[in-house]
């Protein structure tokens, strides 16, 4: 399938979600990037943001839905990795079972119509984006990060 690289792509982006989460320490999820800024959010808010917008997204534009709450009951880091972990693994099992014509379907990207192809790679940058943003703040938390450029399928 032509579009096998987006489900390959969503595949190494959710482990390295996964990786940089798992470096932050529950005592890191209220730090801030600067605390007098309310807009650049906290881990916390960061991990929140990841579990909401991705389902939404999913949900919404994409058409799939996994049938759990996007967070989890106690959000703690270790139960925020397990519920991204659980539901993200979902996603990708569905994707696997799409088609070119399912790929190339129109569908809403909040207010235009696009293909569901370039909302999944949307999806990938933008949270490629915030990754990045996350490991900003273990660098600001003076932590030593470990590669995140994925592995070979």
């Amino acid at each position: 399938m032509k579009y096998e690289f987006l489900v390959d792509s969503y595949e190494t982006e959710r482990v390295k979600v996964l990786s940089v989460w798992s470096e932050f320490r529950d005592e890191d999820l209220p730090v801030r990037p600067r605390s007098d800024d309310p807009r650049g959010r906290s881990v916390h808010e960061h991990m929140v943001h990841q579990c909401v917008s991705e389902d939404a997204w999913f949900r919404t534009m994409l058409g799939i839905d996994v049938g759990a709450s996007p967070l989890p009951e106690e959000e703690c880091r270790l139960e925020f990795m397990k519920r991204y972990a659980e539901d993200s693994a979902s996603r990708l099992a569905i994707l696997r079972e799409t088609n070119e014509g399912w790929w190339e379907a129109q569908t809403s990207f909040f207010d235009v119509r696009r293909s569901k192809a370039w909302v999944m790679t949307r999806r990938l940058n933008h949270t490629s984006h915030h990754r990045g943003q996350q490991m900003a703040m273990l660098r600001m938390l003076g932590r030593e990060l470990h590669s995140n450029y994925g592995f070979i399928l």
